[in-house]
């Protein structure tokens, strides 16, 4: 079977050619009605919105629960501030992303009432954020005791807090080391934000769904629209990598570019 590809310049009302693929995108005149290439490229968008606030949400959250996580077993603040991080972990990576869209949907609003102002993708990406939140800690965990105890004894050495200890010689350390993974997680997020889907937010995968009912040209349609999943996730991937060589610390570090060859 021959590929279509003149589908995307069709109209989304009743399939004619339209003048310009692309009048919605880069400011040609418009055409009457939308081209399948316009409905494409605005559920990209979308899908990089969600993917980034989610991102951005997780990095954070991650972040801090996987550092709380290797807290000294000093004091009682330090015991329950490790039970309340494990607990994140657990609770948000044993539940499936899915029912955590519908969760933060559907449920949790009818209890945290502000929630509901926020409009259907600051739903999901708080959802994703969460759920990829629990898998970062755990990479962030594991970098900070990846490192030699003998840093952590120096700083005390020194006279440095906890607190001083992990923002000036743990973290700086740890947080480089786990760049890679921490590149494997965010490129998952890009891909889980397919779930988003589910409550109508009209991001890549509702347009694939959309479109080829429309069109019966599914072939086409989902070629498409994996091609630009894929080029999101490399593209993330490249500038993670870019990071990496330019913070990247001998010895601790595995190049990104033999994890991609993987």
């Amino acid at each position: 079977m021959a590929l279509d590809l003149g589908v995307f310049c069709k109209n989304t009302l009743d399939e004619e050619v339209v003048d310009h693929c692309f009048s919605a995108i880069f400011g040609l005149a418009q055409n009457s009605d939308p081209s399948y290439l316009d409905w494409l490229m605005k559920a990209w968008g979308w899908t990089l919105a969600v993917a980034g606030l989610g991102l951005m949400l997780a990095l954070i959250l991650g972040a801090v629960m996987g550092t709380l996580r290797t807290l000294p077993d000093t004091g009682s603040l330090n015991r329950w501030l490790v039970r309340i991080s494990t607990a994140w972990v657990e609770l948000f990576r044993n539940i499936p992303i899915l029912v955590q869209v519908f969760l933060w949907y559907h449920v949790i609003p009818a209890f945290v009432l502000p929630l509901k102002a926020l409009p259907s993708y600051w739903l999901v990406s708080i959802a994703l954020g969460f759920f990829t939140s629990a898998r970062i800690a755990e990479q962030v965990r594991a970098g900070i005791q990846a490192l030699p105890s003998g840093q952590r004894a120096a700083a005390t050495a020194l006279g440095l807090t906890t607190a001083q200890s992990y923002r000036y010689v743990i973290l700086p350390t740890a947080l480089r080391i786990v760049i890679p993974p921490l590149t494997s997680e965010s490129m998952n997020l890009i891909k889980n934000s397919s779930v988003a889907f589910a409550v109508s937010v009209p991001e890549l995968t509702l347009f694939a769904m959309q479109a080829q009912e429309e069109t019966s040209r599914g072939v086409e349609i989902y070629l498409a629209v994996t091609f630009l999943y894929a080029l999101s996730a490399f593209a993330f991937n490249r500038v993670m990598a870019l990071i990496e060589k330019r913070t990247r610390i001998p010895g601790f570090i595995a190049s990104n570019d033999a994890s991609l060859a993987h």
